[in-house]
């Protein structure tokens, strides 16, 4: 069934509910980066954060972000595309960036990272060896120094991942996984099944979320500011600000 169909079949009167909008997750009036909080001030639902991200990575000039480079990248840094640093970042020795991607203020991409294909590093970021981030927006001062994958996903401000941390994208219900993805990934909100509009989401953490070693997050996951995760192999589903998770 084509995307636009699937969607059209869900239930669209959830989106109206707060838990489902960026302020939820993110104190975004408290946000560093000027771009990152006019982001997420732009988006209705977390669903429109990472589409306008794309838009407006590939269209630098319309969104602002084509100033030139004020950052440092190191000699035997590999930078491919645009790549857009902002005053006092770093991309270190061994780190691998793909373009489009932005790095914001005072953030750090460290040797062995790789960070690729319309992604936004917010201020004060340090993302370490073995790390892999695809498509997401790290809002501010979020820590993965450790290997392991985020795609397709939002973290919020001082957001922690412990090693070997992963987000799923893809729904994988049926017979071998397909690329490109063809399935749209959903939530259920209150018994409310509702339609992320894209093949491919991760999940959205909120601010003062840290997720132990080893933790999987499903598709579709939303995890409310200052939830308490205790160890764990796998957390999916909608928690709440404050949730505890044992």
């Amino acid at each position: 069934m084509p995307l636009a169909q699937q969607h059209a079949q869900l239930s669209l009167t959830p989106l109206r509910d707060a838990r489902l909008t960026p302020d939820y997750y993110v104190a975004h009036t408290e946000v560093a980066s000027p771009y990152i909080a006019d982001l997420l001030s732009r988006a209705d639902t977390v669903f429109d954060i990472k589409p306008l991200m794309v838009a407006d990575l590939d269209d630098p000039a319309a969104s602002g972000l084509d100033h030139a480079p004020a950052g440092t990248i190191a000699a035997g840094a590999i930078v491919e595309g645009p790549v857009y640093l902002q005053e006092g970042t770093r991309i270190e020795a061994g780190a691998h960036v793909i373009g489009p991607v932005l790095v914001c203020t005072g953030a750090v991409i460290a040797a062995g990272a790789l960070v690729r294909d319309h992604s936004v590093i917010g201020p004060g970021c340090a993302i370490g060896f073995g790390a892999e981030i695809t498509r997401s927006l790290l809002v501010e001062s979020v820590f993965m120094k450790h290997a392991g994958f985020v795609g397709d996903s939002i973290l919020g401000r001082h957001v922690h991942l412990g090693a070997f941390c992963s987000t799923t994208g893809m729904r994988n219900t049926v017979g071998p996984v397909r690329e490109p993805a063809v399935d749209e990934v959903t939530i259920t909100l209150d018994d409310n099944r509702i339609g992320t509009g894209q093949t491919k989401f991760g999940a959205v953490i909120g601010d003062e979320v840290g997720l132990p070693a080893a933790t999987v997050l499903s598709p579709g996951t939303l995890i409310g500011p200052g939830s308490v995760i205790y160890p764990h192999t796998h957390i999916g589903g909608i928690l709440p600000a404050g949730s505890r998770v044992r």
